[in-house]
């Protein structure tokens, strides 16, 4: 029986790039590698079928059939039925705002599309329009699909802030309910996790406050605040954020910006998360996203020096909310995740040419860009095992290893009390009996610590020495 995600550590992975051959066996192979190092939930990017032999899979087009790359429908059943005999979850992201521009033939069918409205990749699922009721079904039906006959524990809904349904029953609601009857009718936890960019809780908020009962959303404010504060990036959506203020408002509640005007967005961003647990809330310090749509596919490792990655990791895992580690970030892997696609020549040529436009807002320089369409591009993101032979790497794997065993000590649903200090660089994050200080600081210094009986843990020594993290338990 899979963990509630109230007690979950998720693991983001590509199936074409977790391992050298990018197959559902080869993945099933290091399956009790992620059991081992405690990870609960493993979530593979989609699978959809797409034009091409490389991708991301964000460009699906047959949505019912598994990417054929990857291996047979019965291979992909067996990687989850692997999963399963080791405790394992398997999540899956899917893509219901958009379909690939490539081998998409649905609107041929029927009014599947609508150009009322208009999404970063074209027209939009027409969820609310009229003969909307048999697109509703065609994508709840996939859904269900993927949960009943491939035994999939819960879904990923991408960029729900791109589904525009202005009807009563909203599609998200609606497929919330349909995937609650059933987990009733088999037993199961199914669960829906949306990834938003609208900052409300209304996504998981139950019925009785309005909400459409998702049982959790990706929040990349903690992200961004994270991000920003430790790597001194402050272009794109990162010029919101850089304090340690915001870092440690991240760690108490995920929200930054719950109703405060945005710089970046030239307008007010969001509302309290009233009503929201923290198992509620997946955080990261970087998913496929935030390394893969970097210009070289920086990962946290190529910007930051192994004391402060040893800081972000505890932040992540030891935050009240669920962690999510993206594929390699456990031994803090060499390799880039980049941004790689296999489309025909004319639509690759126009991918090529409007990222290239799109890094201007960013300061990123265009010339060394990897081109998408490179199968170099897609080689060079594939995770090299062989790193685990190195010491350096393996030190950082069995802090992620400890930090997640801490977590394990940790009652699920016990908040955060957050302290620190600007100016002096120091944050303190209490959550019961654990107590973690970091030194962001160059110098050693003394740090505060709340009232109690605090003795060292042996993930670190308590010098508070600078860019230094220390773990201590309350002497009971």
């Amino acid at each position: 029986m899979a963990r509630p995600l109230s007690e979950a550590v998720i693991y983001e992975l590509h199936v074409g790039t977790f391992t050298p051959e990018g197959t559902y066996a080869a993945a099933a192979n290091r399956l009790a590698f992620l059991r081992d190092l405690g990870i609960t939930h493993v979530e593979l990017m989609p699978l959809a079928t797409f034009p091409g032999d490389r991708g991301w899979g964000y460009d699906g087009a047959a949505i019912y059939a598994p990417h054929p790359v990857y291996g047979t429908p019965d291979e992909l059943k067996a990687l989850i039925q692997h999963a399963h005999g080791l405790g394992l979850a398997v999540l899956l992201d899917v893509v219901y705002n958009h379909l690939g521009p490539d081998g998409n033939y649905l609107g041929a069918f029927g009014p599947y599309f609508t150009d009322r409205v208009k999404t970063p990749w074209g027209d939009a699922i027409n969820f609310d329009g009229e003969y909307s009721d048999p697109v509703r079904e065609f994508f709840i039906g996939n859904a269900l699909m993927w949960l009943r006959d491939y035994h999939f524990d819960g879904l990923r809904l991408d960029a729900v802030h791109a589904i525009f349904d202005q009807g009563a029953l909203h599609i998200l609601e609606q497929m919330a309910e349909r995937v609650a009857d059933l987990s009733a009718l088999t037993g199961r936890d199914l669960v829906l996790i949306a990834e938003s960019d609208f900052n409300t809780p209304r996504l998981v908020q139950s019925h009785l406050h309005g909400g459409f009962a998702l049982h959790a959303h990706w929040e990349d404010d903690f992200h961004h605040a994270l991000h920003a504060y430790f790597t001194g990036e402050t272009t794109g959506y990162h010029a919101d954020f850089g304090t340690l203020a915001q870092l440690a408002k991240s760690l108490e509640q995920a929200y930054v910006f719950d109703g405060q005007y945005s710089t970046f967005r030239k307008r007010s961003h969001g509302r309290p998360p009233l009503h929201v647990d923290p198992s509620q809330l997946i955080v990261f310090a970087q998913n496929h996203d935030q390394t893969g749509n970097r210009a070289l596919g920086e990962r946290m490792s190529h910007l930051l020096e192994p004391s402060v990655l040893k800081a972000t990791a505890a932040l992540v895992l030891l935050s009240p909310f669920v962690p999510m580690l993206f594929q390699g970030e456990e031994w803090d892997a060499d390799t880039p995740f980049l941004y790689f696609t296999d489309h025909h020549e004319e639509l690759g040529k126009l991918v090529t040419e409007g990222r290239r436009r799109e890094f201007a807002a960013w300061d990123w320089s265009s010339e060394d860009i990897p081109d998408p369409q490179s199968p170099e591009t897609f080689h060079r993101s594939k995770l090299r095992w062989t790193e685990l032979d190195d010491p350096a790497h393996r030190e950082i794997l069995e802090w992620h290893r400890s930090l997640i065993a801490l977590r394990r000590s940790i009652p699920a649903h016990t908040p955060a009390e957050v302290a620190f200090d600007e100016s002096a660089r120091w944050l303190t994050l209490r959550r019961g009996t654990l107590l973690v200080a970091f030194n962001f600081s160059e110098a050693a210094q003394a740090i505060p610590l709340p009232a109690g009986d605090w003795e060292p843990t042996f993930l670190e020594g308590s010098s508070f020495s600078g860019r230094s993290t220390t773990i201590l338990t309350a002497r009971l």
